[in-house]
C-alpha cells in the first residue's frame, strides 16, 4: 500500500494527515512541534510513505531537515501556487493537511525549492547582512534629512559612514537636543557598519573564486558580496525553465493584469525572491554609475519615463544577463546585453 502525508505546520504544533493511494483518509494527528514526537508518530508508516508535503510557512526549515534526515522524501508546498477553492464552506487544519497529501498523490502539487542545508546557513548570513544594510540606509537618510532641515547642510553618505572622523557633531552642536539625536543615530550607524564589515570578512573567507562565480562578477555592478548573494539565492539555475521565469523570480517583470488592452488590476508583486530583487537593484545602481554602456541605457530610458522605471529596466537587464551567465557558464558580453 502506498501512503502520502500532508503536514499543516504552525508556530507551536503540526497537524499531520495520511492517506492511501485511493485518497482515503487513514489517520490524522495534531502534535506539538517536538521532533521526537513527530519522528515516533511517522515511524510505523515509514516503509509505505511515498512522500510528505510540508506547508511552506516561515518556520519550515527544522521540519524539512528532520524528515530528510530520517530518509523521507519531502516536498515543500508552494504557498501561492497551491490555493484551495475559495468557495469552500468549511476548512480547518486537518482538511488542509489531507488536501496537501491529495495534491501529492495526484501529482499536481506545485512545489517550492528546498535549499540544501549545507549552504543555507551561508545564504542566511548574507541575508542578515542585507537586512543590516537596509536598516543602516534608513538611519543615514533620516540623519541627512535632520541635518538638512535644521542646518541647511548636505552631508554625504560616505561621510556619515566614516568611522575615523566625526563630521556630524559640528553640524548639530549649537542645539543640545539635535546633537543628542544626531550622535545617537551616528553611534547606531557605526555599530551597524562594524557588524556589516564583520559579516563580509567572514563570508569572503568562505568564498570559492572559481567556476560560475568568476564569470558572474564580470557583470557590471556585481562585486564579491553581491555575486555570492545572487548565486546563493538563485540555487541551481536549471530550476528555471527560461530567462523570463528567472526575471519574474527576481521581481523584475510587470505585474499588471490586462484584458482587451485595459488594465484590470495587479498581480502579486511580492511573489518571488525579495533578496534577489534587492541584489539586482543594488547592482543596477552601481552599474549606472560605473559602467558606460549601462549609463547610456539608463539615460535613454530616463528620457522616456521616470527614474524608478529606468532603474528597474536596468535591473531587469542585469537579471537576464546573470541568468545566461549562470546557465551557459560564459562571461558578461556587453553587445548581447544591449543588442
Amino acid at each position: 500500500m502506498e501512503l502520502y502525508s500532508g503536514m499543516d505546520l504552525h508556530s507551536s504544533n503540526t497537524v499531520i494527515g495520511i492517506i492511501d493511494e485511493k485518497r482515503k483518509h487513514l489517520i490524522d494527528r495534531k502534535l506539538p512541534n517536538d521532533p521526537e514526537l513527530i519522528r515516533s508518530f511517522l515511524k510505523p508508516y515509514k516503509p509505505e510513505l511515498k512522500g510528505i508535503v510540508v506547508e511552506s510557512t516561515y518556520n519550515w526549515y527544522w521540519l524539512a531537515d528532520l524528515l530528510q534526515e530520517e530518509g523521507y522524501r519531502v516536498h515543500l508546498s508552494h504557498p501561492v501556487a497551491n490555493e484551495q477553492y475559495n468557495g469552500l464552506k468549511h476548512s480547518d487544519d486537518k482538511h488542509e493537511a489531507f488536501w496537501l497529501a491529495e495534491l501529492l498523490s495526484l501529482g499536481i502539487l506545485k512545489e517550492g525549492y528546498i535549499y540544501p542545508r549545507q549552504v543555507r546557513s551561508l545564504r542566511d548570513v548574507l541575508r542578515k547582512r542585507a537586512h543590516l544594510v537596509r536598516v543602516r540606509t534608513a538611519l543615514i537618510v533620516s540623519l541627512q534629512h535632520m541635518i538638512s532641515r535644521n542646518c541647511a547642510v548636505k552631508v554625504k553618505t560616505g561621510d556619515i559612514k566614516r568611522l575615523t572622523a566625526d563630521l556630524i557633531s559640528p553640524c548639530l552642536e549649537k542645539e543640545e537636543a539635535l546633537l543628542l539625536a544626531g550622535n545617537t543615530s551616528k553611534e547606531v550607524i557605526d555599530c551597524l557598519t562594524r557588524q556589516i564589515d564583520k559579516i563580509e570578512r567572514w563570508a569572503l573567507k568562505r568564498l570559492c573564486r572559481e567556476g560560475v562565480f568568476i564569470r558572474l562578477v564580470t557583470l557590471p555592478g556585481v562585486g564579491d558580496i553581491l555575486g555570492m548573494t545572487i548565486l546563493l539565492e538563485t540555487g541551481p539555475v536549471s530550476r528555471f525553465r527560461a530567462v523570463g521565469n528567472y526575471a519574474s523570480y527576481c521581481r523584475k517583470v510587470s505585474s499588471q493584469w490586462t484584458s482587451n488592452d485595459k488594465v484590470k488590476g495587479r498581480g502579486n508583486i511580492k511573489n518571488g525572491n525579495k533578496y534577489l530583487a534587492w541584489a539586482f537593484s543594488e547592482a543596477a545602481e552601481h552599474a549606472r554609475r560605473t559602467d558606460e554602456a549601462c549609463r547610456r541605457f539608463y539615460d535613454r530610458k530616463l528620457r522616456q519615463t521616470n527614474t524608478k522605471v529606468a532603474h528597474n529596466a536596468l535591473a531587469h537587464k542585469l537579471a537576464r544577463a546573470a541568468y545566461y551567465i549562470m546557465k551557459d557558464h560564459v562571461s558578461y558580453q556587453e553587445e548581447k546585453m544591449f543588442s
